[in-house]
């Protein structure tokens, strides 16, 4: 009897995960889908084809491209800095690294409407060189790339400690420049967890919200991100187009997570 407890035990909690897995995450996908295509696929691609969900189906694309990169450099850089290099402050700059994780958000928000903001800190010299923040693109990429900058250190700079410098180290010592180092020797060596971030990254780019809801001005057709479409939609009581812009952002989660899971299997 005694052997059997732990199969059963395994067993029952592989049915409780199975059953949790279900209702908690694919019940509400099937859900989207089904709700998107209630009404046929004429009026889930005329609501994908609007002129306002394609526009915030490229603003959120656009985002994306320029914020996953910045912070695929700006996370190589910091973990480059903590992993390889010994300097007052470091245990500092890893906790501002971690301080998005922390924060809400729409405080985030809210700190930058109150910095860059017309009536703001900077809002005075803003209007003198005629540059608008708040309320427009520059705003949006400022407050996606403060939420999303932690996800591509996070990834690279653990195995970036647990590798040491011994391979860099070596690399110097045989005549080869600082670039042919981070180039030939510590760029393969991360590359999985630098990709695995680069996936988790976008992910949070492309689905950013309450940041986004608070600089953007949630302008229809010029400054509504996808996220924030769904919700104009969904307001304006087009529960259907709702669903239609809501399960385009899924599918983008999805393969954001197939990328996670095929980019997990390789580092491992």
């Amino acid at each position: 009897m005694t052997p059997r407890r732990p199969a059963r035990s395994g067993r029952l909690l592989v049915a409780t995960a199975v059953v949790l897995t279900l209702l908690i995450v694919v019940a509400p996908l099937v859900f989207i889908f089904a709700r998107a295509f209630s009404e046929g696929w004429r009026v889930y691609a005329d609501t994908i084809l609007h002129p306002d969900t394609l526009h915030a189906i490229w603003l959120t694309s656009l985002v994306a491209l320029i914020v996953v990169p910045i912070n695929i450099a700006f996370g190589i850089a910091a973990a480059w800095a903590v992993a390889k290099h010994r300097f007052w402050g470091r245990g500092i700059l890893v906790t501002m690294i971690e301080i998005p994780f922390s924060i809400s958000p729409i405080i985030a928000g809210i700190c930058y409407l109150l910095l860059y903001g017309r009536q703001g800190l900077l809002g005075p010299w803003l209007r003198e060189v005629d540059l608008q923040v708040m309320f427009a693109l520059p705003g949006i990429v400022l407050v996606t790339l403060f939420v999303t900058a932690p996800f591509v250190a996070r990834e690279v700079l653990p195995l970036m400690q647990a590798q040491g410098t011994d391979q860099e180290q070596a690399a110097v010592t045989l005549g080869a420049s600082g670039w042919q180092v981070f180039r030939r020797v510590t760029l393969p060596n991360i590359r999985w967890a630098l990709l695995y971030g680069a996936v988790l990254c976008t992910a949070r780019a492309v689905g950013e919200f309450g940041g986004v809801s608070v600089v953007s001005g949630n302008i229809r057709g010029q400054t509504n991100t996808l996220p924030l479409h769904i919700e104009l939609l969904f307001n304006d009581l087009n529960a259907v187009g709702a669903f239609a812009a809501a399960s385009t952002l899924t599918l983008l989660a999805l393969v954001a997570l197939v990328l996670k899971a095929v980019l997990e299997g390789r580092r491992g």
